[in-house]
């Protein structure tokens, strides 16, 4: 309700507006139209995350003054301090990086922003750039409607600039015309109560039009048509500081606690920085006159000096808060304790993670593996073994015979309570992810997909052993006693081979030792096999057990079968490159048959 009075207590004003002053119209159109070219901006870079963007990442963000550099680098090509924000939330709540690489990028990225102001101070106030905005609209817009991905993204760069470029020209030439029919310094307010009044005012343009750089280039574009004094100016930029850490804020409201922490820090951050530029703002204003007198920005170049201020007192603020990162994270992570949720609830699943498709992809592998973990569990009970056990060092032949009880579980409840509602939440979540996916990324989260179908199976399967597995386990016949206990050691091997390879993460090649589990398992299903015809020809078992290990040793292998496979999808650890690289190598079905075949 509240943000419907905020939108049109706004639209009302707009209207106002355009009623009374044709020149309002002209900067609110410049305005919108430069937000416009944002948005189309950030849709282009969107476009080249598929694998590369999650790569730079986990090798740039391993270290605080890494993290710095990636939020400096890449806001200052995104020109998107917003972009940066959103992207790091997203790989934050995916789980992809820590808080205190997040926080890192944050700070950078606020540097980062100040070499929007530099371009537009020292290029969009001093060449008509409308001029280059035409023909990067027409090749862009021509390029969007191409079906190739890179090609599209390319178009909506081309077509973000043309229109960013146009925006600056309206807005530059509204204020132009503004000083014929009024002048707004007849509003300026000098020393700390003008500081405290337009700070407020860029926090509160910032707010609402949820862009840093749109408030600066307003900010810019006034100053070089004398609308507003150079002090003015300074404290409007320390205010479209504070006000754009709302982007964050929103952003946080989609993701999990640690995006939240994030917004949080982001906000701490701009908040100090903001105190020591109001503090300090005179002096970091005689700093500004001496560098820029340095490096040959004249004494009435106010743009290029608002620019180099934007610059500087964002370095003081990182240099304060550098330091203190591990310390800020560290509180914040004690301050805003994880939520324990409930297994069969998602912890990465979330609208944050969906932003990009790498992690949307990262969130579905990381909570794929939760219902594996759920399921886990429910094939050792219903193996008659301990989770403790089947992930030590032990000999499980020497478990089973030591402990050869049976373990009671109920697999329709232990379903319904860990991985009916975890499985549905994960189908559900791909089934909206898969917008602004590359053909490989879909075909990925379709085998994440895959690999949840095959947990759900491996269970089944398990249900349906079980009957038969706890009454022979305790039979007085020592064969049929010795063949299913075969089961749960082949099983519990299996499963204990899974999770070292699960573990085994330096190298996305490891899912290739599943090929040794896939010989395994098919030669023990040879065996099983010959075992019973020797057992009910010599009369060691009656035909009902024969009948029982029969179906048994079936569903036996449909549970290995059904592991394996998960495996295959789930454990692959590098990009999707070399994923796929690595199954094309893996052995099929009939090649581990003729393998077998030609042993014999």
């Amino acid at each position: 309700m509240f943000r419907k009075i905020i939108l049109f207590t706004m639209l009302a004003i707009l209207a106002w507006g355009f009623w009374i002053s044709p020149n309002f119209k002209e900067i609110a159109a410049g305005v919108a139209i430069f937000l416009f070219g944002m948005l189309a901006l950030e849709e282009g870079f969107k476009s080249f995350t598929g694998g590369v963007l999650e790569q730079i990442l986990r090798k740039t963000t391993d270290g605080p003054w890494k993290s710095l550099t990636f939020g400096v680098v890449s806001t200052s090509v995104m020109q998107s301090s917003s972009l940066v924000s959103v992207i790091t939330i997203s790989f934050l709540s995916a789980g992809l990086i820590g808080l205190a690489a997040g926080i890192g990028i944050i700070f950078g990225a606020n540097l980062g922003t100040t070499t929007g102001a530099w371009l537009i101070a020292g290029l969009g106030m001093k060449v008509k750039i409308s001029a280059y905005a035409m023909p990067m609209l027409v090749f862009g817009i021509i390029l969007i409607f191409q079906k190739s991905r890179t090609m599209n993204g390319i178009g909506y760069i081309l077509a973000g600039l043309g229109f960013l470029f146009l925006g600056i020209h309206h807005m530059k030439e509204g204020f132009e015309a503004f000083r014929d029919t009024i002048d707004l310094t007849a509003f300026a307010v000098s020393g700390y109560a003008g500081i405290m009044l337009f700070t407020l005012i860029g926090v509160a343009a910032t707010v609402i039009m949820q862009s840093s750089h749109a408030t600066l280039v307003i900010i810019i574009t006034a100053l070089a048509a004398q609308q507003i004094t150079y002090e003015n100016a300074l404290a409007l930029a320390i205010g479209a500081n504070i006000g754009t850490t709302i982007t964050a804020i929103i952003g946080s409201l989609s993701a999990n606690v640690q995006g939240k922490r994030l917004a949080v820090a982001h906000l701490i951050f701009n908040m100090v920085t903001a105190f020591i530029a109001i503090v300090f703002i005179y002096q970091i204003a005689d700093l500004v006159d001496s560098f820029s007198a340095w490096v040959g920005i004249s004494a009435g170049d106010y743009t290029l000096k608002l620019a180099v201020f934007h610059t500087i007192f964002n370095t003081i603020g990182i240099i304060a808060m550098m330091p203190f990162i591990e310390k800020l994270a560290n509180s914040l992570t004690q301050a805003m304790p994880e939520t324990v949720q409930p297994r069969e609830k998602p912890i990465y699943l979330n609208e944050a993670a969906e932003e990009l498709p790498d992690t949307a992809i990262e969130a579905v592998r990381k909570e794929t593996l939760r219902l594996y973990d759920n399921a886990f569990a429910i094939l050792a009970h219903g193996l008659s073994l301990h989770r403790e056990d089947i992930l030590s060092d032990k000999n499980l032949e020497d478990v089973v015979r030591q402990d050869n009880k049976v373990m009671p579980i109920d697999f329709d409840d232990e379903y319904e309570k860990s991985i009916k509602g975890l499985y549905s939440d994960i189908v559900k979540f791909i089934s909206s992810a898969q917008s602004n996916m590359t053909p490989e990324q879909s075909d990925e989260l379709f085998r994440l997909r895959a690999a949840g179908r095959d947990i759900v199976e491996a269970i089944k399967d398990t249900k349906h052993m079980n009957k038969n597995l706890s009454q022979y386990i305790l039979s007085p016949n020592c064969h049929i006693r010795a063949e299913y206990n075969k089961f749960r050691i082949q099983l519990g091997n299996l499963m204990r081979e899974l999770d070292n390879i699960r573990n085994d993460d330096e190298d996305a090649s490891n899912i290739l030792s599943l090929d040794n589990l896939k010989l395994d398992m098919k030669a023990n299903d040879v065996t099983v096999n010959g075992e019973m015809e020797r057992l009910i020809r010599d009369k060691k078992i009656t035909a009902i057990m024969a009948t029982s290990m029969m179906n048994d040793a079936n569903y036996a292998y449909g549970v290995a079968k059904n592991l394996i496979q998960m495996g295959e999808s789930l454990f692959a650890s590098g990009n999707l490159d070399m994923n796929e690289a690595v199954r094309s190598v893996a052995l099929s079905d009939d090649e581990v048959a003729e393998i077998l075949e030609d042993n014999k």
